[in-house]
């Protein structure tokens, strides 16, 4: 299975927090699995430590570093993933989470992702 991380999965399995399902968990893990991060994870992530909203127990680059040596992707974002965007829905309005779902969607991905919203995607194949 191709798993994107949705930014608060990939900090629950990182920093190992009980919030993080089981299910995903155990995906996560799999071996078989192959796993992507968005460069939108990474940006949400710079920029709510950088003003204050988010701790982490090590930098961005380190936690990056961690899962490319595990096999992970980094999912760039292309023009594609971009206009996508704008014939998404309005179920959610977060920019960030907005171009998770369309990448996702984009690429086949199912999204790894405790927000419920996104099953308001039908074209969204999401796990929790």
């Amino acid at each position: 299975m191709r798993l994107l991380l949705d930014t608060h999965t990939l900090i629950w399995h990182y920093e190992d927090w009980p919030l993080l399902s089981e299910t995903a968990n155990q995906a996560i893990d799999a071996p078989g699995n192959k796993l992507f991060i968005s460069v939108a994870s990474l940006w949400e992530m710079a920029i709510k430590s950088g003003i204050g909203k988010l701790t982490l127990t090590d930098p961005i680059r380190t936690i990056m570093a961690a899962y490319v040596g595990i096999g992970a992707t980094i999912l760039t974002i292309t023009p594609d993933h971009a206009l996508a965007t704008q014939n998404l829905p309005w179920h959610h309005r977060d920019p960030f989470d907005r171009l998770l779902i369309a990448q996702a969607v984009h690429e086949g991905l199912t999204l790894v992702s405790r927000d419920e919203v996104f099953a308001s995607y039908g074209q969204l194949n999401r796990m929790w």
